[in-house]
């Protein structure tokens, strides 16, 4: 006799009996998972079935240069070729690239993956340190660079180090030496190492595979809006950020033209909405938050524009608010995700979804969760507050070189922990609370520097801030704000203690506050907290 299934509540889609959170979306149609298949070969395929075969795939925001699909594809053809006959690329070699965004991005990610590369992308602006230690991780055999970064990277690659941005490179995109020889591309090969953020500590390579790219990018095309035109998209996030990363493949699949900006900077990125006539930007929450209140935000014509996205960190709801009212009519949706996810876990869809004003939308299809208490390890109910634990197609394989941390992250069944304080409400929807790591411990109490960021930001002389731990003999820590204030501004200490004291329990007040010209933050727009308290232990906040 079958075992009846267990019971699932309908409206937050969780089961008493297993402790678990279901997504409640349809389930993901992906490839039987023994198809050989790469990740560029899904995209290109499911790019052909669109209605516009032939649309637009890059636009450079700088020259106004297009490439279109037919060209995007055949430049990947022509490069994937040269790389295996020329340079000598071989499935399961490692590619090192370090290079800000630019059009070229996207046709060399294809290339690399169609071939069994692995794709190892770091930001150009790391340190030489830092990228020793990634080429550490990855052992790559080459490296694609731009001739400003090309110096950091060592010269004991098998391969010379290719310049992204030479003639020579652009000959390697258009003039075809020899065919493709063909490459048996397993859904369960590596596809990528990306750098988790290395916030809190050292920095970790984080091993996708080309089924987890393939799940993410099914995702996406799954839901998929009908439009009666390709949706022109502004990505302001990196390529070498797993946001990015996976925006590369997901755009060719839903046949998005792709805006393409290398440098960000807000008065130039209204400007280019305005321009290319830009239906969807996808931003970190730093961006939501000066287009709220910079004045570079105004004048600019951006009826073209129906959706924000916004991933990498929470909004807080004065922020969420501030932004409805300056962009009426312009959807605000939010997403959860990590690198080690391959991006979105949680993503809000439609409009009605997005009114839920600090969430992080609700399961995406073939997804499980579970909220466990720190403490006892105990799964939680809805409501409850806990570490957020997650299953599904594009959880990764592990970290690289570090048996250790991949034990820690991944446990049984397939489970994966995230380190995130979250809880599911009533219906489903995600709201992520903070970091478990920093979560500041008063007293007995804990903090969530989140919750006084949000507040701190809503404070109308107040840019930016950020919040952390600062030792303390009797509390043990207590919250120190550092803030950025606006041009012009008097604000002074004791006036930002009294602004949150007043809307905050009493151990949830800011008990130090440091003025600073900027908050530092990673790529993602994630705070650099490790930072700040080497500022604050220095005791030399000036340095900002």
């Amino acid at each position: 006799m079958e075992k009846p299934n267990p019971p699932i509540d309908p409206n937050s889609g969780f089961c008493s009996e297993t402790k678990t959170f279901y997504s409640l979306r349809p389930p993901l149609h992906l490839p039987p998972e023994t198809t050989p298949l790469s990740v560029a070969s899904y995209a290109f395929s499911l790019q052909l079935t669109s209605r516009w075969p032939d649309s637009t795939a890059l636009i450079d925001s700088a020259t106004g240069q297009r490439v279109s699909y037919t060209e995007f594809a055949q430049r990947t053809r022509i490069l994937a070729g040269t790389l295996q006959s020329v340079v000598g690329l071989c499935k399961g070699d490692t590619a090192f690239i370090l290079s800000p965004n630019s059009m070229k991005i996207p046709i060399l990610y294809f290339s690399l993956l169609s071939l069994g590369v692995v794709v190892s992308p770091a930001n150009p602006a790391s340190t030489e340190s830092e990228i020793s230690r990634q080429i550490e991780l990855c052992k790559p055999v080459i490296a694609f660079a731009t001739s400003a970064v090309a110096y950091k990277v060592p010269n004991t690659l098998r391969c010379q180090t290719v310049l992204i941005d030479s003639p020579e490179f652009d000959s390697m995109m258009t003039s075809p030496v020899r065919g493709v020889n063909s490459v048996e591309v397993s859904q369960s090969d590596l596809a990528a190492i990306m750098y988790s953020s290395g916030t809190t500590g050292k920095v970790k390579g984080v091993m996708l595979t080309h089924r987890n790219l393939i799940a993410i990018v099914a995702t996406y095309h799954q839901h998929r809006v009908k439009r009666e035109s390709p949706a022109v998209v502004l990505y302001t996030v990196p390529y070498f950020h797993i946001f990015g990363f996976f925006c590369c493949a997901k755009a060719v699949a839903v046949s998005e033209s792709v805006v393409v900006m290398e440098k960000f900077d807000l008065g130039r990125m209204m400007r280019t909405v305005e321009e290319f006539k830009v239906t969807l930007l996808a931003v970190a929450p730093p961006i939501v938050v000066a287009m709220t209140k910079s004045d570079a935000a105004e004048g600019y014509d951006l009826r073209s524009l129906e959706a924000v996205g916004c991933g990498a960190a929470p909004l807080g709801k004065d922020t969420i608010a501030a932004f409805k009212a300056r962009f009426a009519g312009v959807v605000l949706y939010q997403g959860y995700g990590m690198t080690e996810s391959t991006g979105a876990v949680t993503r809000s869809m439609g409009a009605e979804e997005s009114l839920r004003w600090g969430s992080a939308g609700k399961l995406i299809g073939s997804y499980e969760a579970k909220i466990v208490d720190p403490g006892s390890g105990i799964a939680l109910p809805p409501c409850k507050h806990g570490e957020l634990w997650v299953r599904g197609p594009t959880i990764m394989k592990g970290y690289v070189g570090d048996p250790k941390a991949t034990s820690e992250a991944l446990v049984s069944d397939g489970w994966m922990r995230t380190g995130d304080l979250c809880y599911f409400d009533e219906e489903g929807f995600l709201f992520v609370v903070d970091r478990l790591k920093e979560l500041i411990k008063y007293k007995a109490y804990q903090v969530p520097p989140a919750e006084l960021e949000q507040l701190l930001q809503s404070h109308p002389d107040i840019l930016d801030a950020a919040v952390i731990p600062y030792p303390d003999e009797e509390a043990g820590q207590v919250p120190m704000a550092f803030v950025v204030r606006r041009l012009q501004s008097n604000l002074n200490e004791a006036q930002v203690m009294d602004f949150v004291a007043k809307q905050v329990a009493p151990y949830k007040k800011i008990r130090r506050v440091a003025f600073v010209n900027s908050i530092p933050k990673s790529a993602a727009g994630k705070i650099l907290r490790k930072e700040l308290r080497e500022i604050a232990h220095l005791g030399s906040a000036s340095r900002l």
